[in-house]
């Protein structure tokens, strides 16, 4: 695999980024924008990927010497472009308190109890427990029950818990939400953080979450598994405790589906009925005829990680207390169990490629003639890989007042790896926003696509997802589904990016990456912020949304 080392490559990437390491002369807006210069976006781009998926930043895992390295670099091209720090105190830098945990081997276990037997399963190959924030070793033992996938929906009539006693059981349940769900309560109720807030208030002491065949076709047990001792992390409290962690649960493990009979086994059910009747929608919960021992080791200590905020003061003096929040993670996962010899997750497309035109956006920004009316912040959040962590601590503690963000802007592992005619705006039937897209993207000369996977939930599975909790309506851009050349799908090569280089070390800046592309999603990303900066008024919920009606403040 070719590796660009930063001190090899420092001047090539000199080269590229030019006049974007400098303030440049007003360029006029989007409009203006010809080969010339989007042959410079592209440079400028690439060369941000190229800097930050280098094995120099160890994957930059978030808390890690690598990822402090990548938050200084992206600081650094914020000052550059001619940001203001919009951090903690003067400094582009939001510092963000994690609690760290380790999973260790010695002491975890789950064995099924049978009148006549138990049965113990395999550490890593068979269970894994979940990260306990709460103590380093936690036990338990209690009878079983399953509850299908542990959603109560009552506006849809569906109560997995109906009939069910869950008070000091064990819980085993799917992941996920039945399919005649819509999209967006689907993608509510197969949230893992509400799963266990309703097994929490119904008086479960544990959970187990067993994965289904259908899950593991797409991502095998093995691929995550083998990277049981990453640490994880959840927000730090003032109090030194763990945030949403659900201390009721005394531990919560998960089972792979070639696991899932060992724990039916006894109740007259198989699990690939199981498995089909979660997919006909004919799933019930029933009780399990056996106790289920849990116990978890973890290793638990504080931490911390940055997000680095630049801001871009409106020029209207009534609107420029408002601020649009533009977000991309600059996490990834680190480094990890090496695959063909190659153990740093470099994240290449998630998300140096999202931060990169990030950045580029916040440059045309600035560079314009005259500035939007409102104000807006570019954050490169934190610890997105360990749960929206760094999104969620701004949007709930952010650098400016919490009243004054109207809208968020996030991008997220666009993949560009075929020549698209159109981009997929992700989340943007749910607000004001859908015509500030149209608009956007007719300026620009690119086309937009429905979610082409709108089965896969994304809407809150990336960091806009904390701000719509907060209430505030926001909009995530993927790349395109549309091939420009029809001979490379990027649809297709989507597909193939997810089956073999999707949190795999081979996420690297060697793919074929399409820039023009990306220079063109930069471009659509500022206009986007130039038409909600100027409006005369915030951006709103459309009446009845999901979303709007749950976290509307």
């Amino acid at each position: 695999m070719r590796r660009i080392a930063l001190a090899v490559a420092a001047p090539v990437l000199l080269t590229l980024l030019g006049a974007a390491c400098a303030r440049e002369a007003p360029s006029g807006g989007p409009a203006a924008a010809g080969p010339a210069a989007a042959d410079s976006a592209q440079a400028r781009i690439e060369a941000d990927v190229r800097a930050l998926a280098d094995d120099a930043m160890q994957g930059r895992e978030a808390g890690t010497p690598g990822y402090d390295k990548a938050a200084e670099y992206v600081a650094g091209r914020m000052r550059a472009i001619g940001l203001q720090p919009a951090g903690d105190g003067e400094s582009f830098f939001q510092t963000v308190p994690l609690l760290q945990a380790r999973r260790e081997q010695a002491g975890a276990r789950l064995a099924i109890v049978h009148p006549d037997r138990t049965v113990a399963l395999r550490f890593k190959d068979q269970f894994l427990p979940a990260l306990n924030f709460e103590q380093a070793r936690a036990e338990v033992s209690a009878p079983a029950i399953f509850v299908g996938f542990g959603v109560h929906a009552p506006e849809l009539r569906h109560d997995d818990f109906a009939g069910l006693d869950v008070k000091g059981k064990v819980a085993v349940l799917f992941n996920g939400a039945p399919a005649r769900f819509d999209h967006d309560r689907r993608a509510y109720y197969s949230s893992t953080r509400e799963k266990l807030r309703a097994l929490a208030e119904r008086g479960a002491v544990g959970a187990v979450f067993v994965n289904t065949a259908q899950e593991e076709a797409r991502t095998p047990w093995a691929r995550s598994a083998d990277n049981w001792r990453k640490p994880g992390m959840r927000l730090r409290g003032k109090d030194g405790k763990g945030i949403d962690t659900f201390p009721q649960l005394a531990v919560v493990a998960s089972v792979p589906a070639t696991a899932a009979d060992l724990l039916f086994d006894g109740s007259d059910h198989l699990s690939a009925e199981l498995f089909q009747a979660a997919i006909d929608g004919t799933l019930r919960g029933f009780k399990l005829p056996v106790t289920l021992e849990l116990a978890a080791h973890t290793t638990i200590e504080p931490a911390q990680s940055r997000n680095v905020v630049g801001k871009l003061s409106g020029r209207d003096p009534a609107l420029a207390g408002e601020h649009i929040v533009y977000t991309a993670h600059l996490d990834h996962l680190g480094v990890g169990a090496p695959v063909n010899g190659d153990p740093i997750y470099n994240g290449a497309l998630d998300n140096a490629l999202g931060v990169a035109i990030m950045l580029e956006a916040a440059r045309e920004l600035v560079s314009a003639a005259d500035k939007p009316r409102r104000s807006l912040l570019f954050v490169a959040v934190t610890a997105e890989e360990k749960g929206l962590l760094g999104a969620e601590w701004f949007a709930t503690h952010p650098t400016v007042a919490s009243d004054s963000l109207v809208a968020n802007i996030n991008l997220d592992m666009p993949v560009l790896l075929a020549p698209s005619t159109d981009v997929v705006p992700i989340g943007v039937e749910h607000s004001s926003l859908k015509g500030t897209l149209e608009t956007a993207a007719k300026e620009v000369g690119v086309l937009l696509t429905p979610d082409p996977f709108p089965e896969e939930t994304i809407f809150v599975r990336s960091d806009q997802y904390p701000f719509i909790r907060a209430g505030i309506p926001a909009v995530y851009l993927l790349g395109g589904t549309i091939s420009a050349d029809g001979t490379r799908h990027p649809r297709l090569a989507f597909t193939k990016f997810l089956r073999e280089h999707y949190h795999q070390p081979s996420d690297q800046a060697d793919l074929p990456i399409a820039y023009r592309d990306a220079a063109r999603l930069a471009r659509l990303n500022a206009r986007i912020g130039r038409i909600v900066g100027d409006a005369a008024a915030r951006p709103t919920w459309n009446r009845g949304d999901f979303f709007g009606d749950k976290f509307a403040k």
